[in-house]
């Protein structure tokens, strides 16, 4: 198994940016969703190669919203998204946000259930998701 290294970055790391880039192709192909300015960046790296992301920015006062959590195809099933969900819940909480929202698509029951194992319940859309049908919208207390 490759060594294991989580780094705290920001959205313009030329890793983050490669890893995005291919999670933006997966999103257009299920629901056309477009990337968000994002300033605080977690990146998962096996060995040399940058294999999971994810990102968190501030909401409101409360809470922070988890974005752009994505692992790459041929490293899914290794525990990095939740390493990942971790190190950004643990960034919300030290920043006093009292909870963590997301959003994900519809189409997506893998994130889906992914998000409800780690203690997400599903949440009226919030935002500019209120109006979406395609949205599915979640939140934790941290």
């Amino acid at each position: 198994m490759d060594d294991i290294e989580l780094i705290l970055t920001d959205s313009e790391h030329t890793e983050f940016q490669r890893l995005s880039a291919e999670l933006e192709k997966e999103l257009y192909e299920r629901d056309g969703e477009l990337a968000d300015f994002l300033p605080t960046v977690v990146l998962l790296f096996a060995g040399d190669t940058a294999v999971s992301c994810g990102a968190l920015r501030e909401y409101d006062v409360e809470a922070a919203e988890i974005k752009r959590m994505y692992v790459m195809p041929g490293h899914r099933r290794n525990n990095y998204a939740s390493q990942i969900l971790s190190a950004l819940e643990s960034i919300a909480k030290s920043q006093q946000y009292r909870y963590c929202l997301l959003e994900t698509g519809k189409d997506q029951p893998e994130a889906i259930a992914f998000y409800s194992k780690h203690g997400y319940t599903q949440i009226q859309n919030f935002g500019k998701y209120t109006e979406s049908s395609n949205s599915a919208c979640f939140r934790k207390r941290v």
